[in-house]
């Protein structure tokens, strides 16, 4: 096929020889099948900023380390160069999610690369050699749905080890060789500890991977391995062969209403008198 122009420049260097098909069109990137010399791999080429679709990306910015005050200052202002920022950041984070990722266990494919956009990455394939199906794409018995599942709870495990939340865990998210399941799209991982919202995010990610494979065996629907694993956390007893049950054992202590709403007028006190102090230095 006619090569993509986001991916003539990479034909043009040499990185890749030919484009064989287009294989999915995702809410953030569409991916190719390119040769590389003798091996088959994936372009992955990021959509602009104006034409990706996925919701809520600030969210899962929160925490992402900019060290450059002016490319902060300018992300914030979402200038056009702020914009391109933005987008870079995005398209490292997967990068770097990936490597730390298969270091630490979690199997991804592997990155060779991030060029002007384009991500060149391990193809995966099946017994057949045909490319892998994603989980939204294959049924299963009750049996593997149950291997599988513990195997993805111990990758969510492993990577908040490394401080990493998936953010956007789903079947379509998921692809599965003979060996099992391998995480893919990563650009909206999560910083863990500098994201406020990371809990709730975690709590996303294994609330998609369970509903999915409670369609094969329904028993686990039932289990709670998001708040035991968080637990492990918040606990400092987190280890990548930590042994998880998804048992978990809710607090029944009523919560403290007055308490509760006390601390917020308290801090929308703080806030007024802060608002004050300003109003009045700047008169």
């Amino acid at each position: 096929m006619k090569a993509p122009k986001r991916i003539q420049p990479l034909i043009d260097d040499g990185l890749v020889d030919e484009v064989l098909q287009s294989l999915m069109s995702g809410k953030e990137a569409q991916v190719y099948l390119v040769r590389c010399g003798q091996e088959i791999r994936c372009a992955k080429v990021y959509k602009d900023v104006a034409a990706r679709s996925f919701k809520k990306a600030a969210q899962y910015r929160e925490g992402r380390a900019i060290r450059n005050s002016r490319r902060h200052r300018a992300m914030e202002k979402r200038s056009k160069f702020g914009r391109e920022q933005l987008e870079a950041v995005w398209q490292t984070t997967e990068v770097d999610a990936l490597n730390v990722l298969a270091n630490a266990g979690v199997r991804v494919p592997k990155a060779y690369g991030l060029f002007d956009g384009v991500l060149l990455l391990e193809l995966i394939t099946g017994a057949d050699g045909e490319v892998a199906p994603r989980l939204n794409d294959i049924t299963m018995s009750a049996e593997q749905a149950r291997k599988d599942h513990a195997t993805v709870m111990h990758y969510v495990l492993r990577m908040l080890c490394v401080g990493l939340v998936h953010g956007d865990l789903s079947e379509f998210n998921v692809l599965q060789d003979e060996n099992g399941p391998v995480i893919i799209d990563l650009p909206q991982a999560v910083n863990a500890a500098g994201n406020n919202n990371a809990k709730s995010i975690l709590q996303h990610d294994v609330s998609s991977m369970t509903q999915y494979y409670a369609k094969f065996a329904p028993e686990l629907a039932d289990t709670h391995f998001a708040e035991e694993i968080w637990e492990l956390h918040e606990n400092g007893d987190l280890r990548p062969d930590a042994k998880l049950t998804g048992n978990f054992e809710f607090s029944t202590e009523e919560v403290d209403v007055h308490t509760v709403q006390r601390l917020i007028d308290l801090a929308y006190e703080d806030e007024q008198d802060r608002l004050k102090r300003e109003s009045q230095r700047a008169n």
